[in-house]
């Protein structure tokens, strides 16, 4: 609830403690008359009437409260309220009515409905109406100057509850102004904590995405230098001719592609500060040469390939750098963790996605491990104590090209790698 609404609901129940304290008066005073009857002074007939008006009057604002609705303002029934006070004051005694005690709680509703300077107006005003009523309506018996004294004394002391009243309203709208003080700046310091706080996690967000790709960098450099390594060793030492030359030759030229590939990625990362995977850099490639180069840059040996791709000619529009990786991370994890089994390639492009299994023959993973085993650091099985950062980096990867993979266990033993990603046809 928003401050006005906190302001009118306190009117709303300041009201209604008024229309309460407004009945228990009016059915004292018939209480009291009807246990003490001589209060009437011999004119119970009129006050009864009085006093039967004054409760209808009263049960018809209470009503009307209760439901939602206001029919007299608060300042009117205020002083309807003193006009019937003294009227009762004269009929019951004037200056020796008891009913003057009403008088007090009249004054204190007008002080803090009116404010200070009103509600000392109207104390002297209801105090000069007593006095009045103290005049005309005291027994004969009770000497005027007595009558005159009781007005001026009653006067003086509702002009000084009316003051009291308006000192207790400063001190009360003091407090009320410091504690909403206290709450602007306890907002303010709050928003400004909220906001260092967001800050301290933005440039924490961006350390550990600088970090996050230098480590992607320094994991996919491996396998292609690794690669590159061995290559050009067999090539410089003259043991490869024919068709290995050419292989080598060939998966020379690719490695050097996919490196500069990946170094486009780590500029971006540097001019970016953002996510560690690079920019987006589509062109159509082939299903089939995808395939090939992804078993390659594997180090899968032909006897432990199974290769399918549907159609056999299909190509894609895609980022090639970002698919290549994934699936190259995937087949590696299968040809390290089947043995000597063969690793399985699948690859269908149809109605605008492109679907993707890579399947082997190893252990599986351990039941409820499906997908804890993307976490970033987490490494299992032989792995275990390695940086665990290869299917982190696939994850990365089809989360950014809006994909979805999911590892399930292949039946007869062994792990499947489902990859979907919705790419249109070239």
């Amino acid at each position: 609830m928003d401050a006005d609404g906190r302001d009118v609901a306190l009117r709303s129940l300041e009201e209604r403690t008024a229309v309460v304290i407004r009945l228990l008066v009016v059915c004292s005073v018939g209480l009291a008359l009807v246990v003490a009857p001589g209060l009437a002074r011999g004119r119970a007939p009129l006050l009864g009437a009085l006093v039967l008006a004054t409760l209808g009057y009263a049960l018809v604002l209470a009503v009307a409260e209760w439901r939602g609705r206001r029919l007299v303002p608060p300042r009117l029934a205020t002083s309807i309220d003193a006009v019937l006070a003294l009227v009762a004051c004269g009929l019951t005694g004037g200056a020796e009515s008891v009913l003057v005690a009403i008088l007090p709680l009249v004054v204190i509703a007008g002080a803090v409905r009116g404010g200070v300077v009103l509600g000392r107006l109207g104390a002297l005003g209801l105090g000069a109406g007593f006095t009045v009523a103290a005049l005309v309506g005291s027994d004969p018996q009770v000497p005027v100057v007595d009558r005159s004294l009781a007005g001026a004394w009653w006067t003086g002391y509702l002009v000084a509850a009316a003051v009291l009243v308006g000192v207790l309203l400063r001190m009360l709208e003091r407090q009320y102004e410091d504690a909403a003080e206290s709450r602007a700046q306890a907002r303010a310091e709050h928003e400004a904590f909220l906001e260092e706080r967001d800050l301290r996690a933005r440039l924490l967000a961006a350390q550990q995405a600088r970090l996050d790709g230098v480590r992607v960098v320094l994991h996919e450099f491996r396998t292609p230098v690794a690669s590159l390594t061995a290559l050009s060793a067999d090539l410089a030492a003259d043991r490869l001719s024919g068709a290995a030359r050419e292989t080598a030759t060939r998966l020379l030229a690719e490695h050097a592609r996919h490196l500069r590939d990946m170094l486009d990625g780590l500029a971006d990362v540097a001019v970016q500060e953002g996510s560690p995977l690079g920019r987006v850099r589509e062109r159509t490639v082939r299903l089939g040469d995808l395939a090939v180069a992804v078993l390659d840059a594997a180090g899968v040996p032909p006897e432990r390939r199974v290769a399918h791709v549907e159609p056999p000619d299909a190509a894609v529009r895609c980022d090639p750098q970002r698919l290549r990786r994934v699936l190259t991370n995937l087949v590696e994890n299968a040809a390290r963790m089947g043995g000597d089994a063969p690793v399985e390639l699948d690859l269908r492009h149809a109605d605008g996605r492109l679907v993707v299994e890579v399947r082997d023959r190893g252990p599986g993973l351990p039941p409820g491990q499906e997908g804890l085993v993307t976490a970033k650091g987490v490494a299992l099985g032989e792995r275990r104590g390695t940086a665990g950062l290869g299917l982190w980096i696939v994850e990365a990867l089809v989360a950014a090209m809006d994909g979805e993979l999911r590892l399930v266990a292949r039946e007869g033993g062994g792990l499947v790698a489902h990859l979907e990603l919705g790419l249109p046809a070239s």
